[in-house]
């Protein structure tokens, strides 16, 4: 096996040939979610690729039909109810949750009083519970002011106790949430580890061993009661999984999965920074040789791709970038690439295809 097998593997499995929309998200498991739209949201460009006819909201507007949650695995985004079940119950108001520290006395008693509010009224905007409650404002995550009832439902939601039901011009609608009993015993427990780890790979394989022990350790978002057990799950992962050694490192994916039969289609692609082939930097770099930064949160003076600089795939190499934008009505397109843009009139011909396929998308034509 080389390196070129393992690229071609790498974006063949990921952008596999377009189905239903509900199909997508069943044969993926999880799709990350991001709200800058640039010139969309990161689950519509991630989706674009593998679902026929897909338009930009598609996901918001048919959320409810879907079998899906919003909800954290490795990241938070959009979990199958299966992928879901096999992390809750997480813990109860005793335990901290991962970046969200021990809640109070005064936070557990306001929780409870929220859900019972919830589980009264139910499906409620966050503005009828701070109607009710008039909890006020708290410092978020990232330094600056959050309402508090937003924030105590969102911890709410993370901890299982309750669930976006859909959103109302981008505001989550929560409703209680009921969820399965915990595992009865350490090896159903290991067996709920080992499904999890199985369904990260699938979206990310192939993976580097650096680069799998990194995606199961991020399952401590997903599963924060059994972080303790990740180590364990790992090596059982790598006893599992498919291997090789390619040029010094080793590489894993699903046993299943032939890397062989793997063959990129003659197609341009404009991926968003958080696509499964391009979401790992150390594998892309590993990949694709050289380094990608998401830059939407650099300084303007020092960004070397753009604010939000689309990967660009040619084939199954990564070659550059495109900044894109609508102004006026139409979409603005601007381009890098690492070396020269290849001359060959195959690569302009599917450029421009990719192009209108995002007018099309974004609903510009």
């Amino acid at each position: 096996m080389t390196l070129d097998d393992v690229r071609r593997f790498a974006v063949a499995r990921s952008l596999f040939p377009p189905t239903t929309l509900k199909r997508a998200l069943h044969k993926m498991g999880f799709v990350q979610a991001d709200p800058i739209r640039a010139p969309a949201r990161a689950q519509d460009l991630i989706l674009r690729h593998r679902v026929n006819g897909y338009r930009a909201g598609d996901l918001e507007r048919r959320y409810a039909t879907l079998d899906i949650e919003e909800d954290f695995f490795v990241v938070y985004g959009f979990v199958t109810r299966s992928l879901q079940a096999l992390m809750h119950p997480r813990f109860d108001a005793r335990v901290p949750a991962e970046g969200m520290g021990k809640w109070s006395a005064k936070e557990k008693r306001r929780a409870q009083l929220l859900l019972e509010f919830v589980e009264a009224r139910g499906p409620v905007h966050p503005r009828e519970v701070d109607e009710h409650f008039a909890h006020g404002t708290v410092t978020n995550y990232w330094g600056g002011q959050s309402n508090a009832t937003t924030h105590l439902l969102s911890a709410m939601q993370y901890r299982g106790m309750v669930r976006v039901v859909r959103r109302e011009s981008g505001i989550r609608i929560y409703a209680v949430h009921r969820h399965g009993p915990e595992p009865a015993d350490r090896t159903e427990r290991q067996a709920r580890l080992d499904a999890l780890v199985d369904a990260a790979v699938r979206i990310y394989a192939p993976l580097p061993s650096v680069c799998l022990r990194d995606l199961v350790s991020r399952l401590r978002f997903a599963a924060p009661q059994w972080r303790g057990e990740l180590k364990g799950a790992f090596v059982r992962a790598t006893e599992r999984l498919a291997h090789a050694r390619v040029e010094g490192v080793d590489w894993y994916w699903p046993a299943e999965e032939d890397v062989a039969s793997a063959a990129a289609p003659e197609t341009v692609r404009l991926l968003t920074p958080f696509d499964p082939v391009v979401w790992d930097r150390d594998r892309f770099e590993l990949l694709w040789g050289w380094v990608y930064r998401f830059e939407a949160y650099t300084p303007a003076a020092k960004r070397k791709l753009g604010y939000y600089a689309l990967p660009m795939v040619w084939r199954d190499r990564v070659i550059g970038w495109g900044n894109l934008a609508v102004n006026g009505g139409d979409l603005q397109c601007d381009f890098g690439y690492i070396a020269l843009a290849p001359r060959e009139r195959a690569f302009r011909r599917e450029l421009d295809a990719e192009i209108a396929r995002v007018r099309v998308f974004l609903g510009l034509t």
